[in-house]
């Protein structure tokens, strides 16, 4: 949800249908077209703002008007189209003789306030992050109170000219402050107008200035670069001679058990030894720390990640020590990666799966594709010069092409998994060799062979329709399980964007971040109660039984020895707490959730003899947490203090930084 809301935000330049005076932008998606959006002044002087792309079938269409005050702040706004998931948009705010009242389809407040506060709208045009910016330029405080909460501020953080038809111009960069959990950068021209956002693999630039993207988005990450480098310097702690963790339950992951009363000595980065309370030699000057009524646990494991800005901060700030990114630009993967290595940015251990899909109307935000055998062998040798242990394939490849891929990535030693390609089902895919299937959603779809389009958003809302209906012990499910056990294949449900898409509900707290929600920005905080997927009239309850079948399927691969890994493709940190305790709500025990999530995923992308358990020679990734998680698996949610190869950080410094309340 985080996510699609700074998509839907960030959008930033925004906006308007095309006439002669109107200022029009690109939208790009990882490298892509992908829409457009454009900004006029009517005659009145209000703003039309309207954008549009298409990501995947998917994608938000918002015609917003804006009237404005003297101080060029927002006293009226009426949104009308659709979101992301296609769901209506209609949004209204107005301020009127200090009286403020808004409405959307998750609130309907009013508030008296002074001054000149700033709504944010959670569906409307981006053109609002552009009015934002000048705004708070305008203010002696560079600050503005939001609405319906929060605090905005902007700081600059550099400059840089460029030639443009001839003409030389500087550009600012700035950051926002108060709308997400980092900084939101802007780049704005001298005259106040916006330029550009660039935002991991999404921007918007002016119409005919599109190759200016890498360029912004280069010298963008100069100064993201000097944040997070200073970050990593004052938040991180090594200590000259060794950490010594004593009196602590310690998780033996090989044997999902609690062994107490144990002392951990990290030196350097790695562990030397573990043993019990006073048999263990304790480095003269090691940093204690006190672990009595604490639970020490390896570092979790996000199988399922596409890491953007500030994501490495929010994985180890929730005890996230390594992941596996499913797919991302390639160049900006390996440089994120290698400042995570290095400690110039905080961020956990990543194992790269290179992304491949296939060219149409409906392809993956990807630079990489392949429609011939030829093509996709030279992906698969770039990705394997460039150390990615493993291949993603998309839901637009060719099916004929799946059998070859498997081949030629075996053949480097790669695994092979991703999306079903539309024109097959599971079982076939299976046996095509794969060696792990990305979402639940498609082995339901493996029981709905009539649903032959799966590139669209019909692979989520056929399944929210109908998985109620399958007979999980019918003979058809039975031989589905027999097959996976026989290729030994990998599941990775990714259950908690599900239980988002299918049982959130507008105006209402997602269930998935109520037990966090409190804690986070203001910002944030709303797109929980934005709900998911658009519900048919007389489906709610349908929507829920079909989550409810994806519980009981998840426990159905457990009971038939099918390996689950972990992953959420969505929100980084929180979500994985969640994805745990829907394991536990399927009915796996808690200690074996907690082994799938640590030493089962090293497992399974062959780590194991580095990462995964707390032993001797081991990399020092640990985390600790306070109570017994093998009884109540959300205690992984109040985690205190996370060592990632052998650096400590306290999780209630970085929460600050990251804007987030403490655990209380």
């Amino acid at each position: 949800m985080r996510k699609l809301a700074l998509l839907l935000l960030l959008a930033g330049a925004a906006v308007a249908q095309t006439a002669p005076n109107a200022t029009r932008y690109t939208i790009i998606l990882a490298g892509n077209d992908a829409g457009y959006a454009t900004v006029t002044e009517k005659p009145d002087g209000a703003l039309e703002a309207y954008y549009e792309f298409n990501d995947r079938g998917r994608g938000p269409k918002i015609t917003e008007t804006l009237t404005l005050d003297k101080a060029g702040v927002p006293v009226k706004i009426h949104s009308v189209g659709n979101d992301y998931l296609k769901a209506p948009v209609e949004e209204k705010y107005e301020l009127d003789h200090g009286l403020a009242t808004w409405s959307n389809r998750a609130e309907n407040g009013a508030k008296p306030i002074g001054g000149e506060p700033f709504y944010i709208s959670i569906s409307g045009a981006p053109e609002e992050t552009h009015l934002l910016a000048k705004a708070l330029l305008a203010s002696p405080t560079h600050k503005l109170n939001l609405l319906p909460g929060g605090e905005a501020t902007i700081t600059k953080w550099g400059d840089m000219g460029l030639t443009l038809r001839g003409e030389s111009k500087t550009f600012v960069l700035y950051g926002i402050s108060g709308l997400d959990f980092a900084p939101t950068p802007i780049w704005v021209s001298e005259d106040g107008k916006l330029f550009a956002q660039v935002q991991g693999w999404f921007a918007i630039v002016p119409e005919g200035m599109e190759g200016m993207v890498n360029n912004l988005a280069s010298a963008q990450q100069r100064f993201v670069d000097q944040r997070a480098g200073q970050l990593a310097h004052t938040l991180g702690h090594t200590a000259r001679f060794g950490i010594a963790i004593q009196h602590v339950n310690l998780f033996d992951s090989e044997t999902a058990t609690l062994r107490p009363h144990t002392t951990v000595v990290i030196v350097d980065n790695r562990i030397k030894a573990v043993g019990d309370d006073g048999k263990v030699a304790i480095p003269r000057g090691a940093m204690l720390v006190e672990g009595a009524g604490k639970t020490l646990l390896p570092g979790l494991w996000d199988m399922h990640v596409h890491l953007q800005p500030n994501d490495g901060l929010l994985d180890i700030a929730c005890g996230v020590t390594s992941v596996r990114d499913l797919a991302n630009d390639t160049e900006q993967l390996l440089a994120m990666r290698d400042r995570f290595d290095q400690r110039g940015e905080i961020g956990p251990r990543v194992v790269m799966a290179g992304f491949i899909d296939g060219r149409g109307p409906y392809q993956g935000p990807s630079k990489v594709f392949a429609d011939n055998v030829d093509e996709a062998r030279a992906d698969i040798d770039k990705y394997a010069s460039l150390g990615y242990v493993q291949i993603k394939v998309y839901s637009s490849l060719k099916p004929e092409l799946v059998p070859k891929i498997v081949e030629m990535a075996h053949a480097h030693g790669m695994r092979v998994s991703g999306h079903v390609p539309s024109g097959m089902i599971a079982s076939q895919f299976i046996a095509d060799g794969v060696d792990e299937m990305q979402h639940m959603n498609f082995v339901f779809l493996n029981f709905m062979p009539d649903v032959t389009e799966t590139r669209t958003p019909a692979r989520f809302t056929e399944v929210a329709k109908r998985a109620a209906d399958i007979d999980l012990g019918s003979d058809q499910v039975k031989a589905f399980l027999t097959l996976l056990q026989q290729h030994k294949t990998v599941v990775d449900p990714t259950l908690a964007i599900f239980e988002g898409m299918f049982t959130d509900r507008p105006g209402k707290m997602s269930q998935g971040y109520a037990a966090v929600a409190d804690r986070l920005p203001v910002q944030i905080r709303r797109g929980f109660t934005y709900g998911g997927m658009p519900v048919p009239e007389g489906m709610d309850q349908r929507f829920h039984d079909s989550f409810g079948q994806m519980l009981k399927m998840t426990k159905l691969l457990y009971d038939n020895g099918i390996t689950i890994v972990a992953g959420t493709d969505s929100l980084a940190g929180f979500t994985l707490h969640r994805e745990l305790e829907l394991y536990t709500q399927a009915g796996i025990p808690a200690p074996k959730v907690l082994q799938l999530a640590t030493l089962g995923a090293a497992h399974v992308m062959k780590r194991d003899g580095e990462v995964g358990r707390i032993a001797p020679g081991m990399l020092a990734d640990v985390i600790l947490v306070p109570g017994d998680p093998t009884q109540n698996i959300s205690t992984v949610r109040n985690v205190q203090v996370v060592i990632k190869d052998g650096v400590l950080y306290r999780v209630e410094e970085l929460d600050k930084a990251l804007g987030v309340q403490p655990v209380q």
